[in-house]
């Protein structure tokens, strides 16, 4: 027996009493069986009799004290023991409760009919009379197969169900016959009703779970049907009161005769039910709902009745499924459609995001949302309505921390992220797929609240009043429609939907892994190449510097040598030709400078940028005495680790740029930099989502400026965008080496300027330790 069916006993004392309490009444115990029939249970070892239900005198004519520690034959003959014997040694109804026989044990009353079933070492007979039916013995093979015939001909889960409700009304005739449908919280839901035309409909209606209770629940999976022919029956209590094998009560739980709980005898009287039939209807192993049947007067049902009932029951648990699969058919093949055009020719796409966002088919067309977003390799992208960016990371982050599922569903997102608080009106429901857990790759569709009207029926939040049964659970005594708007709760996503989602995973996966691969095979072959690019720069400008002396050296010697013997023109293409070898080698100069950057391994070291601005200053001393530029530092710099030569060089490129180009004799130069939390630094995050968490630096100046478009040309190899000899000249290599070590840093370059009033160079240096 599971813990499920074996529930905490009793309330403790002083415990405050709650719709919850229930969960905890032991059901399966109740010490006593209903009064329309009588219990027998034998020791199987040597089927004696050990306990009987108070009243068996009543339906075999001998009392509990003639009975207890007699053979069975005491009451059973030759051929009914050899039944029972057999079915026992076959082990046909161990925890199964069986049909064995129908027999005659007193002159002039009814036959009874004998079930059985097994458990814990003994043998439990449930005794009920065959002719107390109020039918007219039916044909029940015939109604039960014409009720199936009918059954296939209704269309969609809810039209089946109400097809099933009218067939079971027919086998049972029972004033109402309700399809009661459990959701994911345990609640129920009068799924479908066929009633009395003068009945009040409780057809749409909801129950909380705890008109169910959990031991219910756990006893209706393990039986299939449950009788109660009176309401207002006397509970016969057992003879002994305890299980004489282990002093234990009885556990009554495969038994159909048990006695029912005193808070549900009450819950139906409330309801004016005098008779009621339950008949569980499982899906995929789980308690899908009922076929909860009720009588305004008392009503007995036979065994054979019962049994045409169960029987449909079991049959319509088989076709729930192929229901539920056939509703949803026609969406999960537009599901399918639009996964297969979202999904063709994205393996040759370098945008997986864009190919799944910005074509005409696009991921809000396949799976029915408000929203979605992508998150591919740090890069967020969305459509439709969405958080912020900022809030969108938040809850990446949160799922590859906090959730394992690959693929997360739920419709009442700020009960577990309780941020999602902050935004209901565009996200309470999320489905959410990981495709790289470690990457943190998602795709998220988003669904807004949604205000769900409920017909509850009556009040689930009503307290609880003490009633005749003292300080137990009294059920609530009105039963009118009672509306609760539920908050923060979005439509929920259907199995389906979520299937669907499962697909597009394995599907977007294989090309992210595929491009991951990819990349890093070009990464590979990238490096190398650069590598090879580097150290053919530096032997090629190596080797032709000698051959450039040469040249230099020569013209020298001919303008020596033969000065006197040279007319003007020809002194003047000698002159020409040294101020050529002599640019020539500042151009090979400056290549070399370009491949040592590239070559040389970073040695990085935590360094005071006070000290690193002291020493470029320095270097670029002369050039400053001559020009009387005025240098600004508004605040200390940090402490940063990086390779602090190469950053130096930084630092004297980019000072003596503003130097360079200033403008008037007033010129000033201003090194700084932004941190979190400044406001232009956050502002400059904002549109930089990257920049979130690291310090900006930038020197400032107050120069000739440079056009907007040719902001990105100041960083090209040898590209000057004045006269060779303008501002004292250059090669036009400084702003190309000083990004390639930006970039050797893992930081980024760029620069804002307009003409006339300065520039502004920014720049990060990103490596271990500087978040």
């Amino acid at each position: 027996m599971t813990d499920q069916t074996r529930p905490e006993p009793t309330l403790l004392p002083g415990e405050e009493v709650d719709l919850s309490n229930c969960d905890r009444e032991p059901i399966h115990i109740p010490g006593s069986i209903q009064a329309h029939g009588a219990l027998l249970v034998l020791r199987a070892t040597d089927l004696h009799i050990v306990q009987v239900s108070q009243d068996i005198a009543r339906w075999v004519g001998k009392s509990p004290a003639a009975l207890i520690g007699q053979p069975c034959a005491a009451l059973f003959n030759h051929t009914q023991q050899s039944l029972l014997r057999n079915a026992l040694a076959q082990g046909r109804f161990e925890l199964n409760p069986l049909y064995l026989f129908t027999c005659a044990l007193l002159p002039d009353e009814p036959p009874l009919d004998i079930t059985a079933h097994s458990s814990d070492g003994l043998v439990l007979l449930e005794l009920e009379p065959q002719g107390r039916s109020q039918d007219s013995a039916p044909d029940y093979y015939t109604l039960v197969k014409h009720s199936l015939t009918r059954l296939p001909a209704a269309v969609g889960l809810q039209a089946f169900c109400q097809q099933v409700a009218e067939e079971v009304r027919v086998l049972c005739a029972m004033d109402r016959v309700m399809i009661y449908r459990f959701q994911p919280d345990d609640s129920g839901w009068v799924y479908a009703e066929s009633k009395r035309d003068d009945l009040e409909p409780f057809l749409d209606l909801h129950y909380p779970a705890s008109d169910i209770p959990r031991q219910a629940r756990a006893l209706y999976l393990r039986n299939w049907l449950r009788l109660i022919p009176d309401v207002g029956y006397r509970p016969q209590p057992l003879c002994p009161p305890t299980d004489p094998l282990n002093e234990h009560p009885l556990d009554l739980s495969f038994c159909s005769l048990r006695s029912v709980s005193p808070v549900h005898i009450e819950y139906l009287q409330n309801m004016g039910v005098k008779a009621s039939m339950s008949i569980s209807l499982i899906k995929d192993g789980a308690l899908w709902g009922l076929i909860a049947c009720h009588h305004y007067a008392p009503r007995y049902l036979s065994y054979q009745v019962r049994a045409a009932c169960e029987f449909l029951g079991q049959v319509v648990s088989l076709q729930l499924g192929a229901q539920e699969h056939a509703e949803h058919n026609e969406y999960r093949l537009k599901l399918s459609t639009v996964r297969e055009r979202l999904t063709a020719g994205m393996g040759s796409e370098t945008d997986v995001a864009g190919h799944l966002l910005n074509r005409s088919t696009n991921l809000l067309d396949f799976i029915d949302a408000s929203g979605v977003a992508v998150c591919i390799n740090g890069h967020l992208s969305v459509r439709g309505h969405t958080p912020d960016e900022h809030a969108l990371r938040a809850l990446v982050s949160w799922l590859a921390e906090e959730r394992d599922e690959q693929v997360f569903a739920t419709d009442a997102l700020a009960l577990l992220y309780p941020d999602a608080r902050a935004f209901p009106g565009i996200v309470s429901g999320l489905l959410a797929v990981q495709v790289s857990r470690k990457r943190r790759d998602f795709i998220l569709w988003f669904r807004p609240e949604t205000a769900q009207t409920v017909n509850w029926a009556g009040d689930p939040h009503k307290p609880v009043r003490s009633g005749p049964l003292g300080e137990r659970l009294t059920p609530r005594q009105s039963f009118a429609a009672w509306r609760e708007t539920v908050r923060l709760h979005a439509v929920p996503w259907l199995e389906v939907e979520i299937e669907a989602a499962r697909k597009l995973r394995l599907e977007v996966m294989d090309v992210v892994i595929e491009r991951v691969e990819q990349l890093a095979r070009l990464n590979a072959e990238l490096a190398q190449s650069n590598e090879e690019l580097d150290a053919f720069a530096f032997i090629a400008s190596h080797d032709l510097k000698e051959p450039l002396r040469g040249i230099y050296s020569y013209s020298q010697m001919l303008l020596r040598d033969l000065e006197n013997q040279l007319d003007e023109v020809s002194q003047e293409r000698l002159h020409a030709l040294e101020r050529l070898a002599k640019r020539m080698e500042s151009l090979i100069d400056s290549l070399l400078d370009y491949s040592r950057v590239g070559r040389q391994m970073l040695d990085l070291e935590d360094v005071d940028l006070n000290e690193l601005l002291s020493e470029a200053l320095e270097l670029l001393s002369a050039r400053r005495a001559e020009t009387a530029i005025e240098l600004r530092v508004p605040r200390p710099l940090p402490i940063l680790r990086c390779d602090a030569i190469q950053v130096r060089e930084v630092l004297t490129n980019l000072i003596g740029n503003a130097i360079k180009y200033r403008s008037g004799s007033d010129g000033w130069v201003e090194i700084g930099f932004l941190a979190p939390g400044d406001p232009a630094h956050d502002e400059m995050a904002g549109r930089t989502e990257q920049l979130a968490n690291e310090r900006v630096f930038y020197v400032r100046d107050n120069g000739i400026g440079i056009r907007e478009r040719h902001l990105q040309r100041v960083f090209v190899l040898f590209k000057r965008l004045h006269g060779r000899d303008d501002y004292g000249g250059g090669t036009g290599i400084g702003l190309t080496i000083v990004k390639k070590i930006v970039e050797r840093h893992g930081g980024q370059i760029w620069v804002d300027s307009t003409p006339g009033q300065g520039s502004t160079f920014y720049f990060t240096l990103h490596s271990e330790g500087n978040w």
